[in-house]
Formats: structure tokens, C-alpha cells, sequence
């Protein structure tokens, strides 16, 4: 019989978590974390796992061991800010609320030169003309 990969593992894991059974998911993830450490993956649904199961102390501890993995991951904010916020800490929430956008933007800037290149010219500008149309409908004064 086979081991299961950390894919298998975590696959059970997010099984788990969806049918609501967040300490079995916890269980799950922290077996992969413990061969493991730097599954971010595996990390970053553990904070979420335990936010839901009322354990936000927990939840903004494995989401700063998370950050510390992947520090400019804008999902990794977006957590934080939410355990903090569950926690009552508006201050550290808004903190990571601000990181997580910066994450976006930046995010965004690194695929902008991409798009840039690869979009069409601009079409040249065109000049109206000098003397419009007579316009039938308007009455003649």
C-alpha cells in the first residue's frame, strides 16, 4: 500500500473543511504542515480552519507562519485581516486589509507591461469635418 502524496492529504483536507468538519480539517492539515512546513497551501487553509472553529489566536498565528512563507500574497492579508477583525483588533485588521490591496496592485503592475505589449496601437486620431451635412429635419428659419 501506497502513502498518500501531501496532495492526496490536502485534497482530504479541503474535503473535510467543505462538508464543515473544520477540526478534522485542522487534524489534516497540521499532519501535512508537521512533514512539511513550508506548504503554504496546506498553511494557509489551517488559519482558515481554525477562524471557523472560533480559534482566531490560532488562526492569526498559522496565518503570520503563512506570511512569512509568501509575505506579498495578497490572500494572505485578506485572511489576516479577517481573523483580526473576528478577534476585535479593527486596527490590525485595517493593517492587513491595506497589505492585502498593495498585494493587488502590485500584483497588477507585474502583468500590465505584459498586456501592454501585446495590445493593439491606437487607432490615429481623425479630424471632424469642416462643413457638416444639411440636416432635412430641422426646420429652415
Amino acid at each position: 500500500m501506497t502513502m498518500p502524496t501531501h496532495q492526496q492529504e490536502f485534497d482530504e483536507a479541503m474535503y473535510a473543511f467543505s462538508q464543515g468538519d473544520f477540526t478534522g480539517a485542522a487534524a489534516r492539515l497540521r499532519a501535512i504542515l508537521t512533514e512539511d512546513p513550508d506548504h503554504f497551501d496546506a498553511q494557509l487553509a489551517l488559519g482558515m480552519a481554525l477562524c471557523r472553529l472560533g480559534d482566531f489566536a490560532g488562526a492569526i498565528a498559522e496565518g503570520h507562519k503563512a506570511e512569512r512563507l509568501r509575505p506579498d500574497e495578497q490572500l494572505v492579508h485578506t485572511n489576516l485581516s479577517l481573523f483580526y477583525l473576528k478577534a476585535g483588533d479593527k486596527a490590525a485588521a485595517e493593517h492587513h486589509g491595506a497589505r492585502a490591496k498593495i498585494a493587488a496592485w502590485k500584483t497588477e503592475l507585474a502583468q500590465k507591461p505584459a498586456a501592454a505589449a501585446s495590445a493593439p496601437a491606437p487607432a490615429p486620431a481623425t479630424k471632424p469635418p469642416v462643413k457638416l451635412p444639411d440636416m432635412p429635419w430641422k426646420k429652415k428659419a
